[in-house]
């Protein structure tokens, strides 16, 4: 058996090797490599994929809520809703952006944005809310869209761990996560479900008045070289970058198939084990298992998660701290957040990817049952 890895990336390579090979030795041949066709041809394709009018391609997914929450052109004394039970990028640029930062409860069981929390938190100067697809599925975004028109807020979906999931609303219908809200953000770090060979993020939106806005932000804030509009920042999609994500986007179901099978085989050999809880699938969203996040209730996580890597297996903790709790976001002076705390002290990630074999997924479960 191959040595477990949380994340496979060169086993995922080699499937696609010589297309990658070709796409990158094309880019060079070319010599374009800022703004290259390539850019723009994946753009146009993700916008297909997903159903959206507008992609913008980026540095990276943190620069992408930069540049969408700079694009709302905001009031200075805005606050912004912000999951605390979440990577750092969200309450990042808020706060780089000089906004109010206000933390808000995840649900216990799908650890995306608890809506009635939500609606306690909704003041007259708030402005916007960032809703977080955590682990591969769904922020409850029907809901959060209700109370945008309610309250007259933006709503800005961060898709950097769902892309590909479908949103699937009460009547019916369906939508891909990231075009539901006024702004969609993600991210292509290499370890996401639609990875690059080094950083790169998006942006997406239906709406042709931001996209034009973001679009110019992203680039120096011109309209055209050298005439400047607007403030704005230096943040471009790699053309070797875009070159490798043409290439896996057309695998990305397939990718997403893998996941799901390898969820689905966790599921049937760990949901008797008594001291976890397996990851609740959310009735209006499909799950693409960026992470296959359990819960331990009645054993001590860590002593679990040394266990394992003694016996060759790898995982990981997301997320160690909620982001209140941590010194450079403490000033946000908001407690009893009771479900992101506990969260912290109880998540463990197993190893989650395209490349897991049946083999490897039996010794995790096996381990796993005889402790």
């Amino acid at each position: 058996m191959d040595k477990i890895q949380m994340v496979d990336l060169f086993g995922q390579y080699k499937h696609i090797e010589e297309e990658v090979n070709r796409g990158i030795r094309q880019v060079i041949e070319g010599s374009s490599f800022i703004n290259g066709p390539d850019v723009k041809l994946f753009e146009h394709e993700l916008g297909v994929y997903l159903g959206a009018e507008h992609v913008i391609g980026c540095a990276n997914g943190t620069d992408a809520l930069q540049i969408a929450l700079m694009a709302l052109n905001l009031p200075d004394d805005a606050e912004i809703i912000v999951p605390a039970f979440n990577y750092v990028a969200a309450a990042e640029v808020v706060a780089l952006l000089k906004y109010k930062l206000v933390f808000c409860d995840v649900d216990p069981q799908l650890f995306t944005l608890d809506v009635e929390d939500v609606k306690h938190k909704i003041t007259k100067k708030t402005k916007a809310i960032i809703a977080v697809h955590l682990f591969g599925q769904a922020a409850p975004m029907e809901q959060l869209m209700a109370l945008s028109a309610l309250y007259n807020l933006y709503v800005i979906e961060d898709n950097a761990q769902a892309i590909g999931a479908d949103y699937i609303f009460n009547n019916g219908a369906k939508k891909k996560l990231g075009t539901i809200g006024h702004i969609g953000t993600t991210s292509f770090f290499p370890s996401k479900n639609l990875g690059c060979y080094g950083d790169g993020g998006a942006i997406i939106t239906n709406d042709e008045n931001l996209a034009r806005v973001m679009k110019s932000i992203a680039g120096h804030g011109q309209s055209k070289k050298y005439f400047y509009d607007r403030v704005g920042v230096n943040s471009r999609l790699d053309t070797m970058q875009a070159a490798i994500l043409k290439v896996k986007l057309k695998a990305l179901d397939q990718y997403i198939a893998n996941r799901q099978l390898a969820a689905a085989f966790y599921d049937k050999q760990l949901r008797l084990v008594d001291w976890l809880s397996i990851p609740v699938r959310a009735s209006y969203s499909t799950h693409v298992f960026h992470q296959y996040t359990i819960l331990v209730n009645s054993r001590d996580r860590d002593k679990i998660k040394n266990h394992l890597q003694e016996k060759g297996i790898p995982s990981m903790v997301y997320y160690p701290v909620a982001l209140h709790k941590t010194d450079a976001y403490r000033y946000a002076g908001i407690e009893n957040l009771n479900a992101s705390e506990t969260l912290t002290s109880r998540v463990l990630s197993l190893p989650m990817h395209t490349e897991l074999t049946e083999d490897q997924l039996m010794y995790i479960c096996d381990t796993i049952n005889t402790l």
